[in-house]
């Protein structure tokens, strides 16, 4: 009996003519698969590949509305903001602030206790909240109350004459303007 030498070619079984179609049915079908899915992974995957927009400018009024200011005048203003597939315009109050030396300040009508709307009260020369008495300056200095900061200021600007606004939110409850998420 001699040993089988380690060079003898050992037969190599041929694949059968079955096993070899449905070896390719798999592979075009995982291809075919894979090729469909990538419309699905991208439509699904959208929110996380587009950051949210952050709020937009919105529209105040004509700049000449507000240069014979001597109070404070309330305005509502529409806030559009677009998050993954999800549009929204929201409505707010903004108090546009006469300073003195002929510039705007425009606030947050949102009181910094616990989100109440502030109101400008002219007998007073107040903004006042009505929910726990909060009240400030009419340049929204905070004078009493629960609140633990000023009225918050909004980014401003004037474009092509009219008077322009970045609505945000703030932290309530803590004294430092923080700006929520």
């Amino acid at each position: 009996m001699s040993a089988p030498h380690l060079s003898d070619p050992m037969p190599i079984p041929m694949p059968e003519r079955r096993s070899f179609l449905g070896l390719l049915l798999a592979g075009v079908g995982g291809l075919v698969s894979a090729v469909l899915a990538i419309p699905l992974v991208r439509f699904v995957t959208f929110p996380l590949r587009v950051p949210a927009e952050e709020t937009s400018w919105s529209d105040v009024g004509k700049l000449d509305e507000f240069v014979s200011l001597a109070e404070p005048v309330a305005r509502t203003i529409d806030v559009k903001k677009i998050d993954g597939w999800r549009s929204s315009v929201v409505q707010n109050g903004v108090y546009v602030v006469p300073m003195g030396d002929g510039h705007l300040k425009v606030l947050s009508s949102v009181c910094p206790h616990l989100g109440c709307a502030v109101r400008w009260i002219e007998k007073q020369d107040r903004f006042i909240c009505p929910c726990h008495g909060g009240t400030f300056t009419s340049a929204g200095v905070h004078l009493s109350g629960p609140p633990l900061r000023a009225m918050d200021e909004l980014e401003s600007k004037v474009e092509n004459g009219v008077l322009k606004v970045r609505f945000q939110y703030f932290r309530q409850l803590v004294a430092k303007k923080e700006l929520v998420g």
